[in-house]
């Protein structure tokens, strides 16, 4: 029995013998789907990665609050100390003029800039408090304490508790 193959029938063959043509044309389908699966990928992990400083954070059953259009600014203090304004390494005797210029940017504004204040969980609470002082004397009043969810797991998202704004 004889095999009809993709150049016609038996008797229908076009071209030089059995040799088929190379095919110009490039199938873009697969990598459009790998493509767009990346990205899904990144989109949906981006977030959960929004903070590089690795800190423990305490675990904390108060609920969520809404942060505002305008970014907070990221405050976090490691397990060995070491202060951080976003990424930025923050020596100790530095802190009270970098919150100052802070408060300087922010003083034409009706209300303060929301500083975000991460804290090792096995921090002293004097250390903790300390920082809170600095951010008082310098008029940022809006702290919030970042803290993971009571039964979360260790690569949940960190909660926002709202419950340290002085002054107002």
């Amino acid at each position: 029995m004889a095999m009809s193959g993709p150049s016609g029938g038996v008797g229908g063959r076009r071209g030089r013998g059995n040799r088929r043509a190379p095919m110009a044309e490039i199938n873009v389908t697969p990598l459009v789907d790998v493509m767009l699966v990346l990205l899904i990928i990144f989109m949906i992990t981006a977030p959960l990665l929004a903070s590089a400083v690795p800190i423990d954070l305490p675990e904390s059953r108060a609920k969520p609050v809404e942060t505002e259009d305008q970014e907070p600014i990221q405050l976090s203090v490691g397990a060995d100390d070491t202060l951080y304004i976003g990424e930025e390494v923050v020596p100790e005797a530095e802190l009270p003029a970098r919150l100052d210029a802070i408060a300087r940017e922010n003083e034409g504004q009706d209300r303060p800039r929301q500083i975000m204040l991460r804290a090792d969980k096995g921090l002293d609470y004097g250390r903790v408090m300390r920082v809170m002082g600095e951010l008082n004397r310098a008029g940022l009043t809006r702290i919030s304490l970042v803290t993971t969810g009571a039964n979360a797991e260790p690569a949940a998202p960190a909660a926002v508790t709202d419950g340290s704004e002085t002054g107002t």
